[in-house]
């Protein structure tokens, strides 16, 4: 019977301590880091595989060869945006576990309100930090978004024209990437609509998943912009929060104060009466 009950006792003990522990997590912040961990994932994975196919399509089909210089051409920068995804994925990362933690800090403060645990300034100002930092990661993102969307925009083009193609016969339909500012004006690298390399590059499945491609890397883009959107409406409720919980406290320890002086003051009287009356 004895044995029963602390078994009982065990396992009510488990459960109240696995409550405990799932209601210190802070749910908005872990949603939001999943968000923005698939979204940066989405973006960086998708974005690189679509520039390596960009570079497939310009040397296979647009016959586009890289610089025997150190020149500045398509195949460098797209180089040099590959190093930046590289530092887009690492720097995401090291940041979502830095808001998460936050999240963590930033709920015990408001539940041990009353505990041991104070707040303090440089709490605070930790988290307005956060704030105009995601605030500003935010306002990157939209740009990043925008600029992902030019290579949708082209491809869809070019896609656009091979199914024309098929539609309406005897069209003449080119593909000139100068247009686009992928090669110098004084380069001629138009690809028109009846030729083998036209042909080839239309019914290939370079040209239709790097297409796809670059949607996904739009698609994580515009993921991670509504992730630090959701960032900043947490971080501004734990602010408002942390604010309410830092006037509570010095109430608290002004009440507290007043009581103890109260206190005090009617022991002296107290003892006064206590001697005249002797």
């Amino acid at each position: 019977m004895e044995e029963d009950l602390d078994e009982g006792q065990t396992q009510k003990g488990c459960l109240e301590c696995c409550i405990k522990c799932l209601g210190g997590i802070p749910y908005p912040s872990l949603i939001a880091t999943i968000l923005l961990y698939a979204g940066v994932a989405l973006f960086c994975g998708c974005g690189h595989e679509a520039l390596s196919g960009t570079v497939t399509i310009l040397q296979n089909y647009f016959e586009v060869m890289r610089s025997p210089v150190d020149a500045l051409d398509v195949f460098t920068m797209i180089d040099i945006i590959k190093y930046v995804i590289y530092g887009i994925a690492s720097a995401f990362f090291v940041y979502g576990i830095l808001l998460m933690v936050e999240g963590f800090f930033t709920s015990g403060a408001i539940k041990d309100l009353y505990g041991d645990f104070k707040i303090t300034t440089c709490g605070r100002c930790v988290s307005a930090w956060f704030i105009m930092l995601t605030y500003i990661f935010m306002l990157a993102w939209l740009g990043v978004t925008a600029f992902t969307s030019l290579p949708v925009f082209i491809y869809f083009n070019i896609w656009n024209i091979c199914q024309n193609t098929t539609v309406l016969e005897g069209a003449t339909l080119c593909l000139d990437p100068r247009q686009y500012g992928i090669v110098p004006i004084a380069d001629a690298k138009t690809v028109c609509a009846g030729s083998e390399k036209f042909f080839k590059m239309c019914e290939s499945n370079e040209l239709d998943m790097t297409f796809h491609l670059f949607i996904c890397a739009l698609a994580g883009a515009g993921a991670a912009v509504i992730a630090m959107i959701h960032y900043l409406m947490v971080l501004s409720a734990n602010w408002a929060y942390v604010k309410d919980a830092c006037r509570m406290q010095k109430y608290e320890d002004i009440k507290s104060k007043e009581e103890q002086e109260l206190h005090d003051i009617h022991s002296t009287r107290s003892k006064e009466r206590l001697n005249a009356y002797t």
